[in-house]
């Protein structure tokens, strides 16, 4: 495409001197102006070819890093998700200041094989319990949070670095003064294991 350009320009410019030989003035400028523009185009095709061609380099080194490596060193590379952790602020809040802590706010950690807390892939349920309750009025509330969601929802700051959920509690439930219990349950979308974990937080 560029050496077509490039012989279009030459043949514009053999043009451009014929005619100007032939003292066409009007029909001089015209052609210095499309030889211009021709030379413009000619230079941005030749910037462009260039940089699909570093790409193309890049991406075939790419592809013998990957071969060299092979599909089991790749996979061990990645995070492997060991556990998951509820931090200790998790709990219920009056976010309103009416006296009624309406919000269930849940700090969710997922943690890898170093300790470390990722951002890992997946999706949650959330269930708030009164273990003090009987079998069947136990379960106060339960929560789903898609995949979608939960990308949404990473909370980073120099302490923490965890998922924040929250949720809207019953106004009922947000009465009780008694110690309540959270459970998670958080599927990694990597590995496909589901890692639960729960807490106790105080009233």
């Amino acid at each position: 495409m560029v050496e077509v350009r490039t012989a279009t320009i030459l043949i514009a410019a053999c043009l451009m001197m014929g005619l100007c030989g032939c003292g066409g003035g009007e029909q001089e400028a015209i052609l210095r102006k499309e030889l211009g523009a021709l030379r413009l185009e000619n230079q941005e095709l030749a910037s462009n070819l260039a940089e699909a061609e570093g790409e193309a380099g890049r991406l075939e080194k790419q592809v013998k890093t990957l071969e060299e490596l092979g599909p089991k060193v790749r996979a061990e590379g990645l995070y492997k998700l060991e556990a998951v952790r509820i931090n200790r602020y998790t709990g219920l809040f009056d976010k309103d200041e009416d006296g009624k802590r309406e919000k269930l706010i849940v700090y969710v950690q997922p943690v890898d094989s170093t300790g470390d807390m990722i951002k890992a892939a997946g999706e949650v349920d959330v269930q708030l319990w009164d273990l003090n309750r009987e079998a069947g009025e136990a379960l106060l509330g339960e929560w789903h949070v898609s995949a979608e969601e939960l990308k949404e929802l990473w909370f980073d700051t120099l302490l923490n670095r965890n998922y924040r959920l929250t949720f809207d509690i019953d106004e009922k439930n947000a009465e009780y003064e008694r110690p309540l219990t959270v459970k998670v349950n958080f599927t990694d979308y990597l590995s496909g294991k589901t890692f639960s974990e729960q807490r106790t937080i105080e009233r």
